[in-house]
Order: C-alpha cells, then structure tokens, then sequence
C-alpha cells in the first residue's frame, strides 16, 4: 500500500453565473488528489489527514471511498474544513487559502499512526503550517530508512509566512527522501538561482531519483547515473489544477507496478523503468489538465 500524508481541501471553483462569478466546492488538496489519482489508478492506497466531521469533510471522504482509497487513519474532529478559492487565468491556478485552527490544519505529533505502507508520500501546504507541518515531517523522518519516501514540496509563496522555517524543513525532509518531485518553478524557488546544484545535492544525500516537471516541456528523471527526458503530451489544456499531483500517482503507480517500490530497489533502478515511470507520470497527468479541476483518471482512460 502507498500511504499520502497531507491535505484534504475543498477548492472552490470559480464558475460564471449570470450573476456574475460563483464559486463551486471541489474535493482537492495536493496530496488529497495523489492519493485519489492512485486509487482509480488501480493501486492500493490509504490517506492519512485530518478530516472535519462537517459536510465538506463528508464530501472528501466520499471522494476517498469512491476511487477506493483507504481513509481509515484519518483524524476527524468538529473543525471546520480548509477552503483554498481559486483563480484561473488562461487556464494556471492561484488560491486562496482559509486554513486557521480547521481540522486538518490542527493535526500533531500525538495523532501519527503506525502504518505497514510500502511506501509514504508527502507535500502541499499542509508542510508549511504548523501544528500539521511537524506532524507529517515527524512521520517522515520516523518511516524514513524503513520504507520508500517520496516528497513534492508544491510550493505556494503566498501561503508561507516564516520562509527560514519552511526551507529548514523541507531541507530536512528532501534530505530524508528515496523519491524527490518538484517542479521547474518550485525549484527555482528552493534553489534561489541554482537549480542543477540543488537537485545533485539531493542525490549526494541519498535521494535516488528526482523528477522534473516542466509544464508543456514535459519531465525528466534525474539519477546519479544520468539524466532521462520525456516530452509533455499533446492536448488542449483546460486548466492545470492538480497537474503535478497526478503526474506523482502516474510515477508511483508505474514503480509499484513494475515491482521498483522498494528502497533496494530504487538503488538499482534502470532506464527502461525510470523511462516508463515518466510516461506513465505524464499520461495521467495529461488526462488531468485536459478537464476542468483536479479530476484524475482511471486506468481504463490510460489505456
């Protein structure tokens, strides 16, 4: 089983009504769609959060159940649900967030469960606020070592408010993981103008693949034997919300598969693997980006 660690939102989506703009509630969060993009991919998945007992708390968990995810780790308590309002201008997303004192947000140490997952991904915002942020690096930094641990840090500037705490942590955390996907925006951000030695020093602490994401230039794959590059696919994009979070569920999806999902394994890693991880990253996310918000899809599209 794959376990995602991290936030479960409602986006709300802006629609145009003859009032004038509205806004419709979508399930969502970054490491939310990860987790649905595994289960209608086929894989086994479980989430781990923490869910309101409201109705958009509700509304996620039918979310899980329905793409047959795993929410049985789940915290749930009478906080409110976050809401992330979205812009869209020509098809890119900017949010923003109401996240104070709300049930995911309010997760801590105390509430880590114990968990046999193969492996363990984390990102989104629920890494910048705290008490959730300690809690979800504490969990990491404990299964590191154990277990395969991917991270997509997903960085939204706006959403940080202590950036000298924030980079120490996902220092910390980046250092920890098996797996690194950031994109080439996010990157830049974290290596404040020098991509290429940010992403060798993850390799240098023991990271064994990091994966690129650039938008319409498509991905690579980064190992300490090479390089691997795919170019993005061909489609008429609608909007990018949940883009890099399906693109994450097509790489871990296609590792499991092939049997690479394990950190002796990854060690070892081919280019014929890491090739078909990219595709398949790619593939899902193209899907994605074709249809409004984040909605993944199954296998069955994929094929």
């Amino acid at each position: 089983m794959i376990l995602c660690c991290g936030e479960a939102l409602i986006d709300m989506l802006p629609v145009e009504t003859p009032q004038g703009t509205g806004f419709v509630p979508h399930a969502g969060g970054a490491v939310f769609n990860t987790a649905i993009a595994l289960g209608r991919l086929g894989v086994e998945t479980g989430f781990f959060s923490g869910l309101s007992s409201d109705f958009f708390g509700d509304q996620l968990r039918t979310g899980l159940s329905a793409a047959g995810v795993d929410a049985s780790l789940c915290v749930t308590s009478d906080r409110h649900s976050t809401l992330a309002f979205v812009r869209l201008v020509d098809g890119q997303a900017s949010y923003a967030f109401h996240d104070d004192n709300t049930a995911g947000r309010m997760l801590t140490p105390d509430d880590l469960p114990q968990t046999g997952a193969e492996a363990l991904f984390f990102g989104g915002i629920s890494l910048v606020s705290e008490p959730c942020g300690s809690a979800y690096e504490a969990l990491m930094l404990r299964e590191a070592g154990k277990r395969v641990t991917m991270i997509d840090p997903n960085i939204r500037p706006g959403f940080i408010t202590d950036e000298r705490a924030y980079r120490a942590r996902i220092d910390r955390m980046t250092a920890a993981a098996d797996l690194i996907k950031i994109s080439a925006e996010d990157l830049d951000w974290l290596a404040k103008g020098a991509p290429d030695a940010l992403v060798q020093r993850f390799l240098a602490q023991g990271t064994a693949a990091v994966f690129i994401t650039d938008g319409g230039q498509g991905a690579r794959a980064v190992t300490r034997a090479g390089t691997l590059a795919e170019p993005a696919k061909s489609v008429k994009v609608v909007d990018t919300v949940g883009a890099g979070d399906t693109f994450n569920a097509g790489v871990l999806a296609s590792l499991s598969r092939s049997g690479a999902l394990s950190r002796a394994a990854l060690r070892a890693i081919d280019a014929a693997t890491l090739t078909a991880a990219l595709r398949m990253g790619i593939a899902t996310a193209a899907v994605t980006v074709s249809r409004a918000g984040a909605n993944p899809p199954w296998a069955h599209e994929l094929v």
